[in-house]
């Protein structure tokens, strides 16, 4: 019973407090609503309060001529029209949101309250626009003279700047003095057309003044230095420029490609027309073009030296050019005589002697291109700059075929190297394989195995391969190579398998020897060591060299050791 009691207390409690959920969530949504609308109401009453209607009343007090009270009756009628028809649909909007909130109808004060945002909006657009095009009139005289006070004050100290410097602007001044007149008398047209209160024609005439003094003031700042640089710095230029031109080409110098003389021409015509123009103060683009001037002949400074530099590295290159291409010709020409020998002694590559032929035709063709290079240096022909660019890609190749040469070179050096090698390494392998068997035959070996005899057969088998491919004509480097390469590793081997054997059999006549002096005294040992005698006559030195250790070794344990270090001194 009482769990049953305690089940419906929490239910009870849990539906309680979703109910009080709902009600306070509806509560903060119609507050949050009622304040969207009490700040809509609020900007509504903003636009009303705008000061359009101060803003009207002063122009119906300027308004003296048709223009203007076409104007200002325009601006009447659109607020008019703000206040009477707009304003009332934008309340009656608010007071059906009001209804819609008190009747708790959520769901269509949404898109209502959207629609008011979206009127007031455009409603302000309307009366900012309005009010920014009355105030062009009511605030216009106040802010046009401002700006003729600010624009007669920059006058003055443009003239007297002028005044105190018109030495300076020669035959320019009249037109600047002529242009100093025309801004007083827009002045005083100022003053008449502010009596009439023609605001339009005062705009107009306030921006023209602005834009003659901006004007003069341009004037007054670069026609200095435009008369210096047309009479006094672009002529010294022309002027040196032209004594360095003469100069370097009685020096036999080409620089027909500067076109100079055709150049200092059209400056001299283009400066007469730069002052031309700055007499009427028409200065537009004339100092950059003035500078470009200036910049065409401060780069002749450096086409000139660029030629006295290039013609000192084509001198100084064109000597050792020459030394390498009569030292590659010489040694291409040389392989090209010896061809016919070198194809016959060696086994050449078709790709190897094409590769000769080409490196061939390619150094006649330089010769041919170096030689017309000295006609046209004699001839003076062409400026060293272009000269020298065509004498490095001259460089550039001959450099190219000695690479390609060096690598032929070696390659057939090698060839050569080769074959000397070989004919210095047969001898000597002869020299070890004769020496190896001096010291079998001296050495009284009871029998020597059949395996040493296979290896001496195979030695000298390929002591006559090197022979053979020494004897043929043309050599083939390679099977050459590998021929003595396998007869000095098959003679290394007989060579040491010689001194092995030999080895061996000293050891085990030694170690016999030594074990003698134990016969008697132990069977094992006297047995051993017949076993090893026996062995030893019979070819199997190695054998019988280990019984003969074991058997002594029962009497002096540890004497393989022994007779090892023994031999390992030795050597």
């Amino acid at each position: 019973m009482n769990a049953k009691l305690i089940i419906i207390t929490i239910y009870l409690i849990v539906i309680f407090s979703f109910i009080i959920f709902i009600l306070v969530k509806a509560r903060k949504q119609r507050n949050k609503i009622a304040f969207e609308l009490k700040d809509l109401e609020k900007q509504k009453n903003l636009i009303l309060s705008a000061p359009i209607l101060n803003e009207l009343n002063k122009v119906e007090a300027l308004a003296q001529d048709d223009k203007l009270k076409h104007k200002y009756e325009k601006w009447q009628n659109k607020f008019d029209d703000i206040r009477n028809k707009s304003m009332p649909e934008i309340t009656d909007m608010l007071l059906d949101a009001d209804n819609q909130l008190e009747k708790k109808n959520y769901k269509e004060l949404k898109p209502l309250i959207a629609d008011i945002e979206l009127k007031i909006y455009k409603l302000k657009q309307r009366t900012n626009t309005i009010l920014s095009e009355i105030k062009e009139i009511t605030l216009s005289e106040e802010k046009n003279r401002n700006q003729i006070v600010s624009l007669k004050t920059k006058y003055r100290a443009l003239k007297q700047t002028y005044e105190s410097t018109k030495e300076e602007y020669g035959e320019v001044a009249p037109q600047i003095e002529i242009q100093f007149e025309n801004i007083e008398k827009r002045f005083q047209e100022f003053e008449v057309i502010m009596e009439k209160k023609d605001y339009d024609e005062i705009n107009y005439l306030v921006k023209g003044i602005t834009e003659m003094i901006d004007h003069i003031e341009y004037v007054i700042k670069e026609v200095p230095a435009i008369l210096i640089m047309c009479n006094e710095l672009i002529p010294s230029k022309i002027n040196d420029v032209s004594n360095i031109y003469i100069k370097m080409t009685r020096e036999m110098y080409q620089l027909n490609y500067l076109n100079v003389e055709y150049n200092i021409e059209e400056t001299n015509k283009k400066v007469k027309n730069i002052l031309d123009r700055v007499k009427v103060l028409n200065l537009e683009d004339v100092v950059f073009e003035l500078k470009t001037i200036i910049n065409y002949y401060d780069a002749l400074y450096n086409d000139f030296e660029t030629e006295k530099m290039a013609k000192n590295a084509f001198d100084s290159n064109l000597k050792s050019f020459k030394t390498k291409l009569v030292r590659t010709n010489n040694i291409i020409s040389g392989l090209i005589n010896e061809l016919g020998e070198l194809k016959s002694s060696y086994n050449l590559s078709e790709e190897d002697v094409k590769r000769l032929h080409i490196i061939n035709t390619e150094v006649d063709n330089i010769k041919t291109s170096y030689n017309d290079l000295l006609d046209c240096s004699r001839n003076h022909s062409f400026s060293y700059s272009k000269m020298n660019k065509e004498l490095d890609i001259l460089i550039i190749k001959i450099s190219k075929l000695d690479e390609t040469l060096n690598y032929d070179l070696r390659n057939i050096g090698n060839m050569k190297d080769d074959e000397k090698r070989a004919r210095e390494q047969l001898d000597n392998i002869k020299s070890l394989l004769k020496k190896a068997r001096n010291r079998i035959r001296l050495y009284p070996i009871p029998v020597i195995p059949d395996k040493y005899y296979i290896e001496l057969n195979d030695a000298s088998d390929a002591i006559k391969e090197i022979q053979t491919e020494l004897n043929k004509k043309p050599i083939d480097i390679e099977t050459l190579n590998i021929r003595v390469d396998t007869a000095r590793d098959l003679v290394f081997k007989v060579y040491n398998t010689t001194n092995d054997l030999i080895k061996t059999v000293s050891m085990l006549e030694e170690t016999i020897v030594y074990g003698n002096r134990y016969r008697y005294y132990k069977e094992q040992v006297n047995n051993g060591l017949k076993e090893a005698e026996k062995l030893f006559m019979n070819g199997s030195y190695k054998k019988g060299l280990e019984i003969a250790m074991n058997a002594i070794d029962y009497v002096e344990p540890g004497i393989h050791n022994k007779i090892l270090k023994a031999y390992a001194d030795e050597k």
